[in-house]
């Protein structure tokens, strides 16, 4: 069995490792949240373990994942009102703004995207526990990637 993913990102690098893990993780819209009291914002995940994959298994882990000091959350491309909407994240990735704030963006599948105002970068993921095998590993057509990456 794989161990459980445990992770904090204080920086660009960090985050780059955070955000390779959590590629292709299916994220469910009503289970994000955005807590201002807190300045956090939080979503539990469907991860597709890449590493059991490139050991032969075929797997999703639930997964949480964090970000602290969030000032704001805007989002693009979906509506909050369908909480049964699914999601397949794609990338995280953080721009400085006025160091050390900066902005994080999520960015998923079909053009949707969110966007966080952070006071700085202070991010965790970590396994919650069930596993499951699924069918298929997630892939992407090339052709469409290369063109958003593009414009």
């Amino acid at each position: 069995m794989t161990a459980p993913l445990r992770l904090i990102a204080l920086d660009t690098e960090d985050l780059a490792i955070m955000s390779a893990h959590l590629q292709d993780s299916l994220v469910t819209v009503g289970d994000m949240a955005y807590l201002p009291r807190s300045k956090r914002f939080a979503a539990v995940a469907a991860r597709f373990d890449w590493v059991a994959e490139a050991e032969g298994k075929k797997e999703r882990c639930e997964t949480g994942f964090h970000f602290e000091r969030v000032l704001k959350v805007s989002r693009s491309g979906f509506s909050q009102q369908d909480p049964a909407q699914r999601l397949m994240l794609l990338s995280v990735a953080f721009a400085e703004t006025d160091s050390p704030a900066g902005q994080v963006v999520l960015t998923f599948s079909g053009g949707a995207a969110i966007k966080l105002d952070v006071e700085c970068l202070e991010a965790q993921v970590q396994d919650l526990g069930r596993r499951w095998t699924c069918t298929a590993c997630p892939n992407h057509d090339l052709e469409e990637v290369s063109q958003k990456q593009a414009s």
